[in-house]
């Protein structure tokens, strides 16, 4: 039995380029997911899969393991799980992945462990982790804005819970991946609650927001 940690990285990025390998804290911002990984018990192999030389070296330097993906899975449109699914068939003996996204850089630091303690001791096939919103939502429809989950005048703390998926973080069967499937009809959604789940790294905005909130994570 082996659990690996899988980090896919595309190159090419148009809205932030050459993101995942800009310095966020002095570090390359796949380095802090590599990092991460390195330091759970659980994870056996840490890999990265990606089509950029550049992000290949980065990835070796900070002690990860590289899986060179082929051009014809690393298009904008292409699913995730074609990345995990290809580091997969390339090798055996692997019963759980953990999929960690490059632009998903900050997290609490015990989350991982409780993850896969909870994804474990509750013998699910995947786990992924979500976080409430507070947002009143709404739909607009010939011009007309039309509330989702509320009423009008109804207060924030009263709307009935929905929860995001925050990307921190994804644990599934190695034969789910095998089959397509990241996240399962019961998998188990972990609730998490904390600023690092509304980073989610795509734009410059987003880049300086998970700036900000290392620099306050560090000085407290």
């Amino acid at each position: 039995m082996k659990t690996i940690a899988i980090i896919p990285a595309r190159g090419g990025s148009k809205r932030l380029p050459g993101k995942n390998i800009r310095l966020l804290g002095g570090i390359p911002l796949i380095a802090h997911s590599i990092r991460y990984a390195q330091q759970c018990p659980f994870i056996d192999v840490v890999y990265v899969s990606t089509d950029d030389a550049e992000i290949k070296a980065v990835a070796l330097a900070y002690g990860a393991k590289v899986v060179d993906r082929p051009e014809t899975i690393s298009g904008d449109l292409e699913p995730t799980v074609s990345a995990l699914k290809h580091v997969l068939e390339n090798m055996e003996g692997v019963t759980d992945v953990v999929l960690l996204q490059a632009t998903n850089p900050l997290r609490p630091g015990e989350l991982l462990n409780e993850a896969f303690r909870k994804y474990e001791e509750g013998n699910y096939d995947s786990l992924f982790t979500v976080t409430r919103n507070h947002q009143k939502l709404g739909k607009i429809i010939e011009d007309k804005f039309v509330p989702f989950n509320y009423e009008i005048g109804q207060r924030s703390q009263d709307l009935e819970p929905l929860y995001f998926e925050n990307g921190l973080l994804y644990i599934s069967k190695a034969e789910l991946i095998l089959k397509d499937v990241i996240i399962s009809e019961n998998a188990c959604p972990m609730i998490v609650n904390h600023p690092f789940a509304n980073v989610d790294i795509d734009t410059q905005e987003d880049f300086d927001y998970a700036e900000y909130l290392f620099k306050k994570d560090i000085e407290n």
